[in-house]
């Protein structure tokens, strides 16, 4: 992880005093001036932040709205601890696993609609049973609709299995396609390709700041030189160090702003596009909510059509009548009403 102070460039060496020769033994303004400019801001991994507690408070884009654009602008390493990752590549593994995440949901109403299929398969075989068809009178007729029942039953399962197929399966399986990994990867490399700019950029500063560190020290070691006679330079030595010198500093101050301008780009392009992925997100959410409503509403249903079906079984339980049917299967078996008497003698 890169770190460096970072200071207002033209502070540094703007007053051309800071290029002056110095008696023997001085600090020069330059390095005078640099040592005591207060460190306000911080470079990591090529971006610039503010210190802690220095400057204006910076305040959210989206108050109260725990937004993507507001905090994920810092780098933190992976749970290995190994890899640095980038709050945008948290964004983006973000929206990985919530397609991961729906299409675990789709494999566990795909195991629903199995259970219904199996259920409503077996309620039909059940309706045909043979066992205990004999039954007669009003029990018997109560028994024959509790067995047909079923068969209805095992219909409104089969059809409840096919429409959570057609309603909230297949929606969440065919929900953002293929193509939508390779919209991802073009957010990915469109905002890594700023941020490898914006190193690049940083590089080129860091040159820069070390040249004009460089072409100072020079000036100075000559200028000291001079003054105590130990070397024959000429003054026209010493203005040909103070050009370069004057030429370093606007170096310095040409790459600086060409890394904020580069640094803004990136700002914006993460705003957006973070705002980008902030909308995806509450589509899929709202997208799986519609769907695992559905799903309940179809469950509703499903209890509706069986209590509608239990219905006429229930209310011929409840008129099953011992004494009729006592009276039906007298008639019907009946051996004679003429009953043994004494015998005479």
């Amino acid at each position: 992880m890169m770190m460096e102070a970072s200071f207002d460039t033209e502070e540094s060496f703007d007053d051309p005093s800071c290029l002056a020769p110095q008696p023997p033994g001085s600090v020069s303004p330059a390095k005078r001036q640099i040592k005591e400019v207060k460190e306000t801001k911080i470079t990591i991994n090529c971006v610039t932040f503010p210190l802690p507690g220095e400057g204006p408070e910076q305040q959210l884009l989206k108050p109260d709205e725990w937004s993507y654009c507001d905090y994920f602008w810092t780098d933190r390493k992976d749970p290995q601890g190994t890899t640095l990752v980038t709050g945008f590549e948290v964004l983006l593994q973000k929206q990985l696993k919530g397609k991961q995440l729906q299409k675990e949901m789709a494999e566990f109403i795909h195991e629903r609609i199995k259970i219904e299929e199996e259920y409503a398969k077996n309620l039909s075989k059940l309706s045909l049973s043979p066992l205990a068809a004999q039954e007669e009178g009003t029990l018997g007729e109560a028994w024959t609709h509790l067995k047909k029942s079923l068969h209805d039953e095992a219909e409104v399962h089969l059809k409840f299995s096919n429409k959570l197929h057609t309603e909230v399966e297949k929606p969440l399986l065919t929900f953002r396609g293929d193509n939508f990994k390779k919209d991802l990867k073009k957010y990915d490399h469109h905002i890594a390709d700023l941020r490898k700019q914006l190193a690049s950029r940083y590089a080129s500063v860091e040159k820069a700041r070390k040249a004009l560190a460089d072409r100072q020290k020079d000036l100075e070691v000559k200028t000291q030189q001079l003054e105590i006679k130990l070397s024959n330079k000429t003054e026209e030595d010493i203005k040909k160090a103070r050009r370069k010198s004057t030429q370093a500093g606007d170096d310095l101050m040409r790459c600086v702003d060409l890394y904020n301008q580069t640094q803004s780009k990136w700002f914006e392009e993460m705003v957006t596009t973070s705002m980008e992925l902030e909308k995806l997100e509450v589509e899929r959410i709202e997208w799986i909510q519609q769907h695992l409503r559905q799903y309940t509403t179809l469950r509703h249903e499903t209890d509706m059509f069986n209590q509608s079906m239990v219905e006429p079984v229930d209310q011929l339980l409840q008129n099953v009548d011992p004494a009729k049917d006592r009276e039906l299967w007298v008639k019907e078996n009946k051996t004679g009403d003429v009953r043994p008497v004494d015998m005479d003698i």
